[in-house]
């Protein structure tokens, strides 16, 4: 039997994307990652184009920081993976200890996210994991955040991107997304 290519695997990932119109309101299309997840082949298809890609473009990567709370799915795995640590960055209130924050603007109103202190040491080379790159706030956060306890971040991470609402462009670090809608 031979081996699937790193293509196929993306495109059988991508056919697992649940779109839910009009969700969470009407004039939306949602994507759910969810329904990838649920699928066996598109979990092991899905961690090895994160991983391939993470061990070919920055092998010298030392922490995966995920964010709340999807990028947890990812951050986790990557590490266990790559045999290195990992760090979440959660919503405001839900880390002990010492925490630095930044808050982010939403569509509507803001949100602040957090990281615990010690999580990162001063230049530990980074990459942020998440499972979406919308509108870009959360990304910009993390960014802010991770710098803010002295991370070197060599990249942010994304499975997909809604190439539309144009979120790269506000991230001033590297952005690899698998695919883009």
């Amino acid at each position: 039997m031979s081996e699937i290519n790193a293509e196929d695997k993306l495109t059988y990932v991508k056919s697992k994307i649940g779109d839910y119109p009009d969700f969470p309101k009407p004039g939306i299309l949602f994507r759910d990652i969810f329904g990838a997840l649920t699928d066996a082949k598109a979990c092991v298809y899905l961690r090895d184009l994160l991983v391939e890609h993470v061990r070919h473009n920055h092998p010298d990567v030392e922490i995966i920081v995920g964010l709340d709370s999807r990028g947890f799915l990812f951050n986790l795995l990557l590490a266990t993976e790559l045999g290195i640590s990992c760090a979440p960055i959660r919503k405001k209130g839900k880390l002990p200890g010492e925490v630095a924050s930044v808050e982010y603007q939403l569509e509507y109103g803001s949100d602040t996210f957090e990281i615990q202190l010690n999580a990162i040491k001063p230049g530990q080379k980074v990459v942020i994991v998440d499972d979406l790159l919308a509108t870009g706030g959360s990304l910009v956060a993390a960014t802010q955040l991770v710098r803010k306890v002295g991370g070197a971040i060599l990249e942010c991470l994304v499975v997909m991107e809604l190439s539309d609402l144009k979120g790269r462009a506000k991230i001033d670090s590297k952005v690899h997304s698998l695919f883009e809608y």
